[in-house]
């Protein structure tokens, strides 16, 4: 009998297992072109970060074995500062106790004005006689006459008494004086064979150590401007003058026992040559 068109229209779905084969391929041709193409993508993609990551470290043959980037690139070394200690040797002979023939140099004139300023500074300027052999040492001859007659005055016996010596320069019974200048740098700040000029920046010891002493040794800053000429055969002082500080800020250290520091100046033994 026939149906009627106005009755509504059903569709049989048969079980998985009992599709045509035509229908199977159907389905399975929809999702698979886009599905292939994402899988080609992500390969290549992997391989892309693969060759990127073993080639980053390799050396740039036309840059001479070096890396490509600019954090790897080793820094170029500073440039050395001009206060930096220099490597030269020092003087190979000596005179009193004093290193002389510096070289005619910059450098050498330096190392002579920071010898100097180590005599100057040093326990023998306050007595007479050991005062006189160090500056026969260092000073020019044309100059020695003056630099002499103003040390002797500047040494007198009620200068010497200031620091808690006798007239001879002498500490007393159970003293031990100290008077130590130690440089911390030094400056050329003019350069020629008749007036040359070297700053030296030092830091000292100057006072009694031991039991009872009114003038404990204590810790001082200054700088020495020392005048020089060429002889010759060596740089010669012919004037000098000094100047407070500059002083850092002090340590918070404490201070030795007087024994300590008595201890410490028999022990350790001072430095004629300074540069």
């Amino acid at each position: 009998m026939p149906v009627s068109d106005d009755q509504p229209h059903t569709r049989t779905r048969l079980p998985v297992g009992e599709q045509s084969v035509y229908q199977q391929q159907q389905t399975g041709r929809q999702g698979r072109p886009l599905r292939t193409l994402l899988a080609v993508l992500v390969v290549v993609l992997l391989l892309v970060v693969a060759v990127s990551i073993a080639n980053r470290d390799k050396p740039d043959p036309k840059a001479g074995g070096r890396t490509g980037s600019a954090d790897r690139a080793t820094p170029a070394a500073p440039a050395p500062a001009t206060t930096a200690p220099t490597g030269q040797l020092p003087v190979a002979t000596s005179s009193n106790g004093i290193g002389v023939g510096h070289p005619h140099t910059s450098q050498g004139a330096q190392s002579a004005a920071a010898n100097y300023a180590v005599a100057l500074g040093s326990e023998e300027m306050f007595r007479a006689d050991t005062r006189a052999t160090l500056l026969g040492t260092v000073a020019d001859q044309s100059a020695l006459p003056a630099l002499k007659a103003r040390l002797d005055a500047a040494f007198g016996p009620e200068q010497l008494a200031g620091f808690g010596l006798d007239d001879k320069g002498r500490p007393a019974k159970g003293l031990t004086f100290v008077s130590r200048t130690v440089p911390v740098g030094t400056k050329l700040t003019n350069q020629a064979d008749t007036a040359t000029v070297v700053q030296v920046w030092c830091t000292g010891l100057l006072g009694l150590a031991g039991q009872g002493s009114t003038q404990p040794v204590s810790e001082n800053w200054f700088t020495l401007t020392l005048t020089m000429r060429w002889t010759g055969s060596d740089w010669k002082l012919t004037d000098f003058a000094r100047t407070s500080g500059p002083a850092p800020v002090p340590g918070d250290q404490q201070a030795a026992t007087a024994e300590e520091i008595t201890g410490a100046v028999q022990d350790f033994g001072g430095f004629r040559y300074a540069r």
